[in-house]
């Protein structure tokens, strides 16, 4: 399955990176440990991660996902998006935007636009008036900081259309959009992995300076 996923954070020596999309994106991939494949658009570089060379962060409750791997030479930039603050909800009639590769234009990166309609609290997701196709999943949706400097700023990630059926036929739906919470969550975790591995080096480095002890000498004999 085809879908779309954004650079949001490296980890502190830049080795690693994770890149966020919907968790129905990668599902398959993730429940029978296939392979993932991550192409970077403006290079039309790819990387083949198997599932030794990957380590997803899923969560079921928002259709969120992050995979965390190694860089290596993809020419991904060295700044990753801002992310809006999760303990903060945008009010209704806020204009955002979303951007992704639709399945009718796979390799074309659009923009579209609309306003939230509803926020759910419970389900950590705006309902937003807008259009949204197969192939966005797992974009980026985000508004502009305010002025003087406007920053776009991630409020969440596209993860289902509904499209209107009430009449019968297929009429304009609303596009649902789960906030960026777990990625945060994530956030710590790599903060974690990091903390981990600057501790570990600080012990191999101590135990190397750690004077090395003078052989006993053997014991006298009877």
């Amino acid at each position: 399955m085809g879908g779309t996923g954004f650079l949001y954070m490296y980890n502190d020596t830049k080795e690693f990176c994770c890149i966020a999309t919907a968790l129905h994106v990668i599902s398959e991939a993730f429940k029978w440990e296939q392979p993932i494949r991550i192409v970077h658009q403006v290079s039309r570089k790819s990387i083949y991660l198997k599932e030794t060379d990957r380590i997803v962060f899923p969560d079921l409750e928002t259709d969120s996902a992050v995979i965390f791997f190694p860089r290596r030479d993809i020419p991904f930039p060295d700044n990753t998006l801002k992310m809006f603050p999760s303990s903060s909800v945008l009010p209704i009639g806020q204009e955002v935007a979303w951007l992704g590769f639709p399945a009718i234009e796979p390799s074309t990166l659009c923009l579209f636009s609309g306003n939230i309609s509803a926020h759910q609290q419970i389900e950590k997701s705006y309902i937003i008036d807008g259009v949204s196709i197969h192939g966005l999943s797992g974009g980026p949706v985000f508004c502009l900081s305010e002025a003087p400097i406007f920053t776009p700023q991630v409020i969440g990630i596209v993860s289902a259309y509904k499209v209107n059926r009430t009449t019968g036929e297929a009429l304009p739906g609303l596009l649902y959009a789960h906030d960026v919470s777990h990625f945060y969550n994530t956030i710590k975790q790599i903060n974690s992995f990091d903390d981990a591995r600057r501790r570990q080096e600080e012990i191999a480095q101590k135990s190397k300076e750690k004077p090395s002890e003078p052989p006993s000498e053997p014991l006298p004999h009877d």
